[in-house]
């Protein structure tokens, strides 16, 4: 699978069905040679204007399956919010 794959698909927590929104990137372990996050924007009020600039880390090994179109994941996603940089 390529990383270009990974960010067509759609993000969908398991633990309430809630979608999370697209992956845009991703963070890569270089010592290990494997994904170890997912980055996917939080949806921000007013297309970004007077909000703070969020996104999801979500782990990889929360990822459960991968569809054709989504991707699964179980998670508390209030943990994983992160100001961007």
């Amino acid at each position: 699978m390529r990383i270009y794959d990974l960010k067509q698909r759609e993000v969908i927590n398991i633990r309430d069905g809630s979608r999370i929104g697209y992956v845009s990137d991703i963070i890569v372990d270089c010592e290990e040679g494997s994904v170890s996050k997912l980055i996917v924007p939080c949806a921000t009020k007013l297309f970004g204007i007077l909000a703070a600039e969020q996104e999801y880390h979500i782990p990889w090994e929360k990822v459960k399956q991968i569809g054709d179109d989504v991707l699964l994941v179980d998670c508390d996603c209030s943990k994983l919010l992160v100001n961007c940089e």
